[in-house]
């Protein structure tokens, strides 16, 4: 293989302002991937000619305007890119696009450069890269190894420095299992973020568009071009403010994770992969990361739905006629779980939705105090041998720390964290409530800073990411110091928005506390003074940012929010007072708070 290139975003550009041109990038990748032929990666790829109208399309787009200006891309081949046959690994279903898919017109847009369409699982059916006609899709650092499918290619070419990005799919752990095979960032939207339309389904009702990148910073790039609401997908939904791309950054302070019981954990065999999997979370334990264990049989039998349950009717759905009319054009192993799929009832998919939503509960309350869930993205690499001749079973191992996620309607994003001692990638993923795709991306960024892997298979150094601090936007932290409190009189204002209390605590020693006695609802004033102030105690109240305006137009003059120093130096959002609010009120600073003040009174 030629010597590494710098494939991020920063080091394609860095070639540009040296003088290389998008059609000598180009070529050079077309160069490359010959050397890499023996990986069997491509379903198509681009010719000289097949590329040049997107390169002349750059003439018209400025390059400090354009996000993806010559950055080159792959697509997984069940994505439409016009005039480039879609074949989904399978010839007979083979057709040619007159329109390119949503998501991608969105890069086309953005100047990006399409390299090829990649090697998948058919119909994108696997999670394990050897279910394909074009051959099995090898490992990058291993060609004995499974690359994980079905957005196998996908992976594999932007491992490989065939392509800055790229696009796979993800219904069941596709666009996860290759980047933690691969060493690189996996971004599994919420569903309907990125647009379908344009993308062969396998699970219409379920699959996410996904992303390959080097690391969180190119991934929310990336993301923040694809994403856009499509009225011609019915599936497509609107991106809500506090998961814009704004929000991206570094997450700092206190973080609480959701990991796997040690009871619970399935390594199959691979103790390597349990090493590394204990090692990173020693390393995010030393950075003061929480990790909470949780019950994981809930989320385990909400996976064994997506392949055991009736959701199999939709990949027959999505091949038919062919199915039944040229099955022998479809892979085996893809013909036997596809067929299955039109055995199953109106009445078990009723019954099956109907636990589906127990389950989502249960899965929901285990939720609700976390940042994210983590756990291993696999439980073990496994090698094309050893899948071949158990395709069903090992293709289940692999499936079983993410199937859960888009039945539960949960982003999740791959992690790359470890190498194990035989030099092989390992990584961890992460998992949040729909639209929390910003949030993780954060928490990555600051895990991949953290464990300081090389990227990808290039042996290059992690860039320096984003150093903006961001917190999370679904919630916002409420001091309160009066009726406001627990069992206090308007406490029902906060507990009936959903808010929970986080702490008991005091502010800064430069406050004082006023009773504000002509008031009839009987509240305090707080008040911030440069001398003479104390201590006064606060409880901090978590509250969903959807709830945010209705609770602000119910405070009353001459009380309002504002800013509130707490006793540890960090500031919140918080009940503070007008200057005036004083008239006629009786200083009760040495009480010390509103609840020892009513106590006495």
């Amino acid at each position: 293989m030629s010597k590494p290139m710098d494939m991020t975003l920063a080091g394609i550009r860095a070639q540009y302002q040296h003088g290389t041109t998008p059609a000598e990038l180009m070529a050079t990748l077309r160069q490359r991937a010959g050397e890499c032929s023996d990986h069997n990666l491509w379903i198509h790829l681009l010719s000289e000619q097949e590329v040049q109208p997107f390169i002349d399309a750059l003439e018209k787009l400025d390059p400090d305007s354009s996000p993806l200006w010559g950055i080159p891309f792959v697509l997984k081949d069940n994505i439409d890119l016009a005039g480039i046959p879609t074949t989904a690994g399978c010839e007979a279903f083979s057709y040619t696009p007159t329109a390119s898919a949503f998501v991608v017109q969105q890069l086309l847009d953005a100047g990006a450069l399409p390299v090829g369409k990649a090697n998948l699982d058919q119909f994108a059916t696997g999670l394990n890269g050897t279910r394909s006609p074009a051959g099995p899709c090898r490992n990058s650092f291993d060609p004995e190894l499974v690359s994980g499918g079905s957005s196998s290619g996908s992976a594999v070419t932007v491992a490989l420095g065939l392509a800055s990005f790229s696009l796979g799919t993800d219904t069941a752990g596709s666009g996860r299992i290759p980047a933690c095979f691969n060493n690189l960032v996996g971004v599994k939207p919420t569903r309907g973020l990125l647009s379908a339309s344009g993308v062969v389904p396998a699970c219409r009702s379920l699959d996410c568009v996904s992303i390959f990148a080097l690391h969180a910073d190119d991934a929310n790039t990336v993301l923040s071009v694809a994403e856009g609401y499509d009225q011609t997908d019915g599936y497509s939904r609107s991106n809500p403010f506090p998961n814009q791309s704004r929000h991206y950054g570094v997450h700092r302070g206190p973080l609480k994770l959701g990991v796997i019981p040690e009871e619970q954990l399935k390594f199959f065999g691979d103790d390597a992969y349990q090493k590394a999997y204990l090692n990173t979370l020693a390393i995010l334990k030393a950075d003061s990361i929480e990790l909470v264990e949780i019950d994981y049989t809930p989320f385990d039998e909400v996976a064994r739905l997506l392949y055991e349950g009736p959701w199999v009717a939709e990949r027959y759905v999505a091949t038919l006629p062919l199915i039944d009319e040229q099955p022998e054009a479809v892979f085996p192993v893809v013909r036997d779980i596809i067929a299955g799929g039109g055995k199953p009832t109106a009445a078990a998919l009723f019954r099956a939705q109907y636990r589906l939503q127990e389950l989502r509960l249960t899965c929901a309350r285990q939720m609700e105090s976390l940042d994210a869930l983590l756990t291993p993205t696999a439980g073990r690499l496994f090698s094309i041998e050893e899948m071949l001749q158990e395709p069903v079973r090992h293709n289940s191992e692999l499936g079983y720390y993410m199937n859960f996620m888009n039945l539960l309607d949960m982003a999740a994003v791959a992690v790359p964290t470890a190498f194990t001692d035989t030099g092989l990638p390992f990584g961890i993923t992460l998992g949040a409530p729909a639209f929390t795709d910003r949030q993780l991306l954060a928490i990555t960024n600051r895990i991949q800073t953290l464990c300081a892997l090389t990227l990808a298979t290039s042996g290059l150094s992690l860039p320096a990411l984003s150093q903006t601090p961001v917190a999370r936007q679904d919630w916002m932290d409420v001091v309160v110091c009066g009726a406001h409190l627990q069992d206090m009189p308007l406490n029902w204002q906060l507990t009936e928005r959903g808010a929970h209390k986080v702490q008991t605590t005091t502010t800064s020693n430069h406050y004082r506390l006023f009773a504000l006695t002509d008031d009839p609802l009987n509240r305090p004033a707080l008040i911030r003074v440069e001398e003479g102030g104390s201590a006064i105690e606060v409880e901090v109240w978590r509250l969903p940012s959807s709830e945010v305006g209705s609770f602000l137009q119910g405070v009353a003059a001459p009380l309002g929010l504002g800013s509130v120093t707490l006793a540890d130096g960090s500031s919140a959002c918080g009940f503070i007072a007008e200057g005036h609010a004083t008239n006629n009120a009786v200083d009760i600073s040495r009480h010390g708070g509103w609840r020892q003040y009513i106590a006495q009174a």
